[in-house]
């Protein structure tokens, strides 16, 4: 994955939170939120993130991912890279293990963005 332009999460809070329908996106916004849209496009990235996203105590370890897949060990952390790059979550090291969880503002950003007012489609 091709990396984007940082983009300080100040400016893209303020460029993203109109939703498409109202208002049209600013380039280095848009090149952050795609590289978090293309990280969720995949099938398997997608499953991570809402196990992620879902885990009870807001995080969860590597070792309780893995199992819940039939693809390597190697594949999930490839899977989990991308998602890290892409700013959608976060991984704290403790002992052998990885904690994931979730970053909830670019959550929020992403789902702000697409946030669809029947009276604006109109």
């Amino acid at each position: 994955m091709s990396k984007s332009p940082m983009v300080s999460p100040a400016e893209t809070q303020a460029a993203c939170c109109t939703p498409l329908a109202r208002q049209r996106i600013p380039a280095p916004a848009a090149a952050t939120l795609a590289q978090a849209f293309k990280a969720l496009g995949d099938p398997v990235r997608l499953q991570l993130m809402s196990m992620i996203a879902s885990a009870e105590g807001g995080e969860i370890c590597v070792c309780d991912l893995t199992p819940a897949f039939t693809i390597s060990g190697t594949t999930i952390s490839h899977h989990l890279k991308v998602l890290r790059e892409a700013g959608l979550i976060e991984g704290e090291r403790r002992a052998s293990w990885v904690y994931y969880r979730p970053r909830p503002a670019l959550l929020r950003q992403l789902s702000a963005l697409l946030a669809v007012d029947e009276s604006a489609l109109a």
